[in-house]
């Protein structure tokens, strides 16, 4: 079959939209850390949308790698010619295709050295850095939101003269470089699924700047916005199937497209330091405070999906469709996000919250994006504190009840065991592994997995949270998880 190229698109099946903009023109006014298929699932395909309609050709992406894994993407994008298969799949099964014009390729710290990545950084026609480098790529303590300035990566590029690797060496030296030549600042735009990532972001470039130079945070906090967003769309990891089923559907063979839900929602703060794309010509909601909007992902969408996922696992549950379609995983989501989760929250405009969670639950219960369990299991450590721990607390503060919260955490004590249900293994993958693996099995001190200050804060302190997890986690170890689900269910509210 033949190879997506830019040569190739007059092949691609007649049903696939292929860019028909002239992309030789195109100026990269987009440097993007972290170039996988969440970032070409929403960012990458709003650009692409303003270029079929003649806009942003000033905008147009040029990704960013510093891990060593990246350079696969990169060698992918150079032979594809940046461009890449978007594939959005439907509950009903149909399928609908485009392909992505507006990633013009690549660049690695591995493969093409720090200096190429400081040249795109510092070129006047970059003026928006953007990132998706997950949870835990902020080299943030969870509990307490502070910049490690000791972690080795960190601690490498703040040596003098060093080379800088990380994200954030990279962008501070960068700023020094538009410093010092008189240039503007760029915005840094978090696409993360974290609370005020913007704010977030901000800390661990100002902290690295102070560490490196004071007098140059100074000048990046007077001059480098850094906006709040909110990216909400389900964007499972690619499968060997997909690559298949990608091909067929287009008539070209794509190494790594992407796949996703129908459902998309990016809500954007507006503030930019030297302009930005029109995105509110396309699907986003350019809004003056994004805190509402990600506040009703990050603890209705993102907490439910940790809810379901250890609770899944254990009954044997291994792609996301199945487990909700379970009754009692269902009850479980319905009145955790109903009960606990949006008495957090604070008025969201545009958005009816009991529809929105309606809306949830069909899209974790489509079988065709065939999300896994195991995906929702990785990286706890970086998602219960940011997604699930803040609801416990303002609901303790409040005097609320927090019993099915307190379930989930139990079920990802039980779940971080390393053993099923039925005694088989459970590969546990987390940046934390031995640590709350070790706190899971410890049998001398029921409340041994929640002391951990650092993912739970005083949560260990307080009768109102652990009242409920010991009795969860007693009736986990004990009964089961099924067990579990049915006393919740049976609970007056």
């Amino acid at each position: 079959m033949t190879a997506l190229t830019a040569s190739a698109l007059r092949l691609a099946a007649s049903a696939v939209a292929v860019p028909e903009y002239d992309r030789t023109g195109l100026t990269a006014g987009i440097a993007h850390f972290g170039v996988g298929g969440f970032h070409r699932a929403h960012q990458a395909l709003v650009i692409d949308e303003l270029l079929r309609t003649g806009r942003a050709r000033d905008w147009a992406i040029m990704g960013v790698g510093v891990r060593p894994e990246d350079s696969r993407m990169r060698a992918i994008l150079r032979a594809q010619d940046g461009l890449y298969t978007l594939v959005e799949k439907h509950a009903d099964g149909t399928r609908t295709a485009r392909v992505i014009g507006s990633v013009l390729g690549m660049l690695t710290v591995h493969d093409d050295g720090a200096g190429a990545v400081l040249d795109l950084l510092t070129a006047p026609t970059t003026r928006i850095v953007s990132l998706t480098v997950t949870e835990g790529g902020y080299n943030i303590n969870q509990a307490t939101g502070e910049f490690l300035l000791t972690s080795p990566y960190v601690a490498a590029d703040l040596e003098d003269g060093a080379e800088p690797r990380t994200v954030f060496g990279l962008i501070v030296e960068a700023l020094r470089r538009r410093r010092d030549a008189g240039a503007p600042a760029f915005t840094v735009m978090s696409c993360d699924n974290l609370q005020d990532n913007g704010r977030i972001a901000r800390r661990a470039i100002l902290t690295f700047a102070e560490a490196k130079d004071p007098e140059l945070a100074r000048w990046i906090d007077a001059q480098v916005r850094f906006p709040n967003s909110m990216v909400d769309r389900i964007t499972p990891a690619t499968t060997a199937e997909d690559v298949a089923d990608t091909a067929r559907l287009t008539g070209l063979s794509d190494e790594w497209p992407v796949v996703c839900e129908p459902f998309f929602q990016w809500v954007l703060e507006d503030t930019f330091s030297t302009g930005r794309p029109p995105y509110e010509r396309t699907r986003v909601q350019v809004v003056d405070d994004v805190e509402p909007y990600e506040l009703m992902k990050l603890r209705l969408l993102n907490a439910s999906h940790q809810a379901l996922c250890y609770f899944g696992h254990l009954l044997g549950y291994r792609l996301v469709h199945d487990a909700t379609r379970d009754p009692l995983i269902a009850d479980l989501l319905r009145r955790y996000m109903a009960e606990e989760a949006t008495p957090t929250l604070r008025p969201v405009p545009g958005i009816d919250l009991a529809a929105y969670r309606d809306e949830l639950i069909r899209r974790f219960s489509n079988p065709e994006v065939r999300d896994t369990i195991a995906r929702l299991c990785a990286e706890s450590s970086d998602r219960i504190p940011k997604w699930l721990v803040p609801v416990i607390r303002e609901r303790l503060d409040a005097g609320g009840d927090v019993r099915r919260a307190a379930a989930v955490v139990a079920s990802w004590a039980r779940y971080a065991t390393g053993v099923d249900e039925q005694g088989e293994p459970i590969e546990v993958v987390d940046n934390r592994r031995e640590q709350v693996m070790a706190a899971a099995r410890d049998d001398s001190d029921p409340l041994a997995f929640v002391r951990d200050p650092d993912l739970f804060g005083d949560l260990a302190t307080r009768p109102g949270f652990t009242e409920p997890y010991l009795h969860a986690l007693r009736v986990l170890r004990s009964d089961g998880a099924r067990a579990l689900l049915t006393q919740l269910a049976g609970d007056a509210s």
